[in-house]
């Protein structure tokens, strides 16, 4: 197989949404917020995943915007230290690419969506009410990543800890795991693209005997 080389350290005009594309499928980050003010926000990061399940934790990270200093839900993040994580669903695939609309700063887009707001126990921020799964999350630490080369911008990644979990009732069987098949979570790819996680299958770890 032939392989072509990018060497980053020289490539302004080189296509940087590729990785995107081969970093795929990831699963995607529908995180709300709420400001200090009261203020509910809701958006989609394609950059999320879980960091670690004991002690439980997660990350999302985004680029700053072009339109303000920093997003909303940085913005809100800062001042409350809280957000949720909310799965995003087969069925709920057109609400969230809703809420990923460049719009003014202090729009609800739960309401613009049309998605009912549920509350949570530990945190003031509201979690999306049709979602299967919501975890609420307690911020752990920002780290900002500064640009260096050309075509950089600057990026923050968000480390949450997650402090309670809400799970809709049938989506947990009764060996406590969650029902991932039924539950049709959506992935993002390259561009516009998204998939489903399609066919679940198991393998087992392999067994290894120590000498």
């Amino acid at each position: 197989m032939h392989n072509v080389f990018h060497d980053l350290r020289n490539a302004p005009a080189f296509k940087r949404s590729i990785f995107n594309a081969i970093v795929a499928p990831r699963p995607i980050g529908w995180i709300s917020s709420m400001s200090a003010a009261g203020h509910c926000n809701l958006a989609p990061f394609s950059h999320f995943n879980m960091v670690s399940t004991a002690p439980p934790v997660l990350m999302f990270s985004c680029n700053t915007p072009g339109d303000r200093p920093e997003k909303d839900t940085i913005a809100n993040v800062r001042e409350t230290g809280e957000f949720v994580y909310n799965l995003v669903t087969r069925e709920l695939t057109e609400q969230m690419n809703a809420t990923s609309a460049a719009l003014p700063h202090g729009t609800d887009e739960f309401a613009v969506a049309g998605l009912a707001k549920a509350a949570c126990e530990h945190v003031r921020a509201p979690r999306v009410a049709a979602s299967p799964a919501s975890m609420e999350c307690r911020l752990l630490r920002f780290v900002e990543i500064e640009p260096e080369l050309p075509g950089d911008t600057a990026s923050i990644v968000v480390f949450g800890r997650i402090v309670g979990l809400h799970t809709a009732e049938g989506f947990i069987d009764a060996n406590g795991r969650f029902d991932t098949a039924r539950a049709r979570p959506m992935t993002r790819l390259g561009g516009n693209q998204y998939a489903e996680a399609g066919e679940i299958f198991e393998l087992a770890a392999p067994f290894s005997k120590r000498s």
